[in-house]
């Protein structure tokens, strides 16, 4: 299966956003593994170019705030003038912040919707705009999230903003269908980075435990008995993003350990 993934990904270009840590570095790393020269697009323009510049292989790093139109627009153009192509995408650029339903503020529901369900929005109509300019049947990955799937306590309004991430994928998937380009989603579970390690910190302190409570809660909760780490994300993505899942499109696909097997 590597080697068909490695024949079908060879010498194509993605973007990548939020892509200088964590899952998104994972992902960057799997796609320059079977051939794939990565953009990696990042807030953190130098976190994107030290990963870029760590992973070789012609990947190279690009300032961008998917919350912004000018910047995602002017990140694709980057990509295009730099590496003559683009033909996949994933938007994996999020953020999140806990408090209970009742005590969410306006910025909290703002930030996580600005970043998680605009950034997705932004970044998926302006890539598809570019496939159809130029006649690309490609694909695209979206990150939504277990959240996405299930309300998360403590977390009403990222939850909120991983479900519009879904309904988006569904809708944008049956629109562009017709000229082949396939959008999908990936749900990851408990992912070990160092955005999980802020929200233990803050559950730890919402439910009155300690942390190490707050983890073994976790695992306790995911059948195969362990945290997610972000390669468990990245394979899925790769396969998604390649031709062996030609005949997929729409699909939120879980990887959470079967925390969730609906």
């Amino acid at each position: 299966m590597t080697e068909r993934l490695a024949a079908d990904l060879s010498g194509k270009t993605a973007l990548v956003t939020g892509a200088a840590t964590g899952i998104g570095l994972a992902i960057a790393r799997a796609l320059a593994a079977h051939g794939v020269r990565v953009a990696l697009a990042d807030l953190d323009h130098d976190g994107a170019r030290r990963a870029a510049a760590e992973i070789g292989g012609g990947a190279f790093g690009l300032p961008v705030d998917v919350r912004d139109r000018a910047s995602v627009t002017a990140a694709v153009e980057a990509v295009l003038a730099q590496a003559g192509a683009l033909d996949l995408a994933v938007a994996n650029a999020g953020v999140s912040s806990m408090r209970r339903a009742t005590e969410i503020t306006d910025a909290d529901w703002d930030f996580n919707m600005d970043v998680n369900a605009r950034g997705v929005f932004l970044t998926n109509q302006i890539v598809v705009r570019s496939f159809l300019d130029r006649g690309v049947p490609g694909a695209i990955v979206n990150t939504a999230s277990l959240a996405a799937k299930v309300g998360a306590p403590l977390l009403a309004h990222y939850s909120a903003s991983k479900f519009a991430v879904l309904g988006w994928t569904q809708a944008l998937a049956r629109e562009m269908a017709p000229h082949g380009i396939r959008v999908n989603a990936v749900c990851p579970g408990f992912v070990a980075t160092g955005m999980q390690q802020r929200e233990i910190e803050w559950e730890a302190e919402l439910r009155g435990i300690t942390p190490e409570q707050v983890v073994a809660d976790y695992v306790a909760q995911t059948p195969l008995g362990r945290l997610e780490q972000p390669e468990d994300v990245a394979g899925l993505v790769v396969f998604l993003l390649s031709d062996a899942a030609r005949f997929m499109t729409g699909q939120g696909v879980n990887v959470t350990g079967g925390v969730y097997m609906t």
